[in-house]
């Protein structure tokens, strides 16, 4: 149990969940305050009072929704992140989390730069940890008898079908009215695909 307070991942998770919840009893309307709006980051429009635009990727991270939106995101960050803190360390998990936050926003902001729909949630971020969760628990297969080709390959497999599921749930979605930043989610995925063999390497730089 002394450990949990150590992990940077519990503790993203609680400081997501607070903001929630302060945002709920309060009534604030933080998705134009704190969310991501790509027309805002492109400087065709501005919201007042708001935070500076180039820092809306990560506030954005800090707003869901809903309770189904967050428990989700929340539920999958603990399930990947911690497993991913374990083998990339504090500072492996906060870059991975970071970096996937600004690649799922401008990913997001290069495919309709002039939305004025505000992003939100920590999806984008979340999804950096899954695409190097799935790296570090998952087996590249013997194609080629070049260990980095089949890491490559196995890399651009995972990104094609994560890109597939994400087109997918978009279109179910879509049914039922709701509106997905499928392109954040694509972002995010390719920043922890490049992103883990890097982060690997460097914690273990000394061993």
């Amino acid at each position: 149990m002394d450990r949990i307070p150590r992990s940077v991942t519990v503790v993203i998770a609680v400081i997501t969940a607070l903001a929630w919840v302060l945002a709920v009893l309060t009534g604030f309307d933080a998705a134009y305050f704190m969310g991501f709006i790509p027309a805002r980051f492109s400087g065709l429009v501005t919201t007042s009072p708001a935070v500076p635009a180039f820092i809306t990727p990560l506030t954005t991270t800090l707003v869901h929704s809903g309770p189904v939106h967050i428990g989700f995101n929340l539920l999958v960050l603990i399930w990947c992140g911690l497993q991913v803190e374990r083998v990339l360390g504090k500072t492996g998990l906060i870059a991975l989390y970071l970096v996937g936050a600004y690649a799922s926003a401008l990913l997001q902001w290069a495919t309709n730069p002039a939305s004025i729909v505000p992003m939100v949630g920590a999806s984008g971020a979340i999804s950096a940890v899954i695409g190097a969760y799935a790296l570090i628990f998952g087996r590249p297969k013997r194609i080629t008898s070049s260990t980095t080709i089949n890491r490559w390959i196995n890399a651009l497999w995972l990104l094609v079908a994560w890109i597939v599921l994400q087109y997918m749930t978009e279109w179910l979605a879509g049914q039922q009215g709701y509106l997905l930043a499928t392109a954040a989610h694509v972002g995010g995925f390719a920043a922890g695909l490049l992103l883990q063999r890097p982060l690997l390497l460097w914690r273990y730089r000394k061993a």
